[in-house]
């Protein structure tokens, strides 16, 4: 090989191996060996300006020249080495490369399509040049010699090249553009539905149409059917009357000021309560809005749980007030009974502790109705060795408010401790029978309670009555149409208590 053709198959080598010449190929056309019917016409267009017998449309890669069309041929593939368009690429970008008979060039002539069938003899070809690399070419063949080929063919010639490679350049954009858009619905349905699972409303208000563009959450939460248009009229007659004043007036303040919307209101049809949040999108040329964009959240739960907890404080601020009255009647009772200092601060704490049980139960059910067979466990265990032997209670499901719940409490303190220090819990074999049941008064519901104490000393009834029986009877009087009665029975105290419910 003399260094000519030694140099021109090297200049052939380093441009079908270019790192950036094949960079540019495989993002142009990722799909190079895939034919495409869009370049039909061009290269038939090329076989009918020349009219040659065969026209193609190619990409060459470091191996191969693909046929993205073709004309005349059924074949869509050649090795590179074997090629003429190898030749074209590597020569200069705008020539167009003319072979009037191969098998009497040199470059050609040992090459199999031209030493054998099909015989080819006449070639023109000119490069498909992108980002100023030949990803390819635009040729045409024929079986016969040609020498007759003046300056307009080469030059149309050369502009059916710069319009396959425009073609190739716009179906890449074109398939980016595609892929993007696929890419951005993806995330839009993703973003679609996550708000609609974690049940987010989304709302877009064309102020100017007063149509209002929604997910399927934000129809949820207004009770609304789904439509094709929504208006924004719609949506306000929607918000409970109470709210509607107020929440129209922060969405217009927020427009006009260019802040943040931010309002709680309720849905008329539900009565639940949602957070809308938005501002602003889009303003006109004189700075009026124009699209509106915004949120809703169902804050129902948080906003009953903080009326809960306000009505619970004012409950609690109640009770408190109550209780230290209470305590501050017993403190001056029971100092009346006694006027030693340990005695009174015995009975006192014990008293105390009675009302601070009671407490624990219903702050621990938030203010409200608490079982008598747990307030009967906390005012009676401390008082005895072996609950379930001491003490028999034959009862009915009660459920107790707040008032029953604490004088109850002092009841049943009073009764066990007296027991404990004087009745049948003061004995090993004593014991109390409690029976507790609800009967129906009226049409309205009342808990009759006996107390009554077995195998303990023999009782009779004191001289004069102490503060404990006092407070039996007393104890209950917040509970209108209640009463305690104490009897001093030979065989054991017996206490009846009536409570309406």
């Amino acid at each position: 090989m003399n260094k000519k053709n030694s140099g021109l198959a090297a200049a052939m080598a380093a441009i079908l191996t270019s790192p950036q010449r094949l960079e540019v190929l495989r993002s142009v056309a990722p799909d190079m060996a895939v034919p495409d019917a869009d370049f039909r016409e061009l290269a038939e267009m090329a076989a009918d300006l020349s009219g040659a017998s065969i026209a193609l449309v190619t990409l060459v890669d470091a191996q191969h020249q693909w046929f993205k069309a073709a004309a005349g041929t059924c074949g869509t593939q050649a090795l590179a080495a074997e090629s003429f368009c190898v030749h074209t690429i590597a020569g200069p970008l705008d020539d167009v490369l003319v072979v009037g008979d191969a098998s009497a060039d040199p470059r050609f002539s040992s090459l199999p399509q031209v030493a054998g069938a099909p015989f080819l003899r006449f070639y023109a070809g000119v490069p498909l040049v992108i980002d100023e690399q030949p990803i390819g070419s635009i040729c045409v063949f024929d079986v016969k010699p040609r020498h007759d080929l003046g300056p307009q063919f080469r030059t149309q010639m050369r502009r059916l090249a710069r319009v396959a490679a425009s073609l190739f350049e716009l179906k890449h954009e074109a398939c980016q553009r595609a892929l993007k858009e696929a890419a951005i619905s993806r995330e839009e349905q993703r973003h679609a539905m996550a708000l609609d699972a974690a049940n987010v409303g989304s709302w877009l208000w064309d102020v100017r149409s007063g149509s209002v563009s929604c997910n399927p959450a934000m129809l949820r939460m207004f009770d609304m059917r789904p439509a094709g248009i929504v208006q924004a009229r719609d949506v306000f007659t929607a918000i409970h009357h109470e709210d509607r004043k107020a929440t129209l007036s922060k969405l217009r303040s927020a427009m006009a000021q260019d802040e943040e919307y931010d309002g709680r209101f309720r849905v008329a049809a539900t009565g639940r309560w949602l957070l809308g949040r938005g501002r602003v999108h889009e303003r006109d040329a004189s700075g009026k809005p124009t699209l509106f964009l915004g949120i809703n959240i169902d804050v129902t739960e948080e906003q009953v749980s903080t009326q809960r907890t306000r009505l619970l404080l004012r409950e609690l601020n109640h009770r408190v007030k109550n209780t230290l009255a209470m305590l501050q009647s017993l403190a001056r009772q029971t100092l009346r009974q006694t006027s030693d200092p340990q005695e009174f601060m015995t009975a006192f704490a014990g008293r105390l502790q009675a009302i601070s049980e009671a407490h624990g139960l219903l702050s621990d059910h938030e203010w409200s109705d608490i079982h008598l067979s747990a307030l009967l466990a906390k005012q009676l265990a401390p008082h005895v060795r072996d609950y379930g032997r001491q003490l028999e209670i034959h009862k009915d499901e009660i459920l107790l408010g707040p008032d029953q719940a604490v004088g109850l409490g002092l009841v049943l303190h009073e009764l066990a401790t007296n027991a404990a220090k004087y009745g049948s819990l003061s004995v090993p074999n004593g014991k109390v029978v409690v029976t507790a049941r609800g009967v129906d008064e009226d049409g309205r519901r009342v808990l009759h309670m006996t107390w009554t104490e077995v195998g303990g000393p023999r009782v009779s009834e004191p001289a004069k009555r102490g503060f404990g029986s006092i407070l039996i009877e007393r104890s209950l009087g917040k509970v209108m149409g209640s009463s305690a009665k104490v009897e001093y029975l030979p065989a054991g105290l017996t206490a009846i208590v009536r409570l309406p419910l």
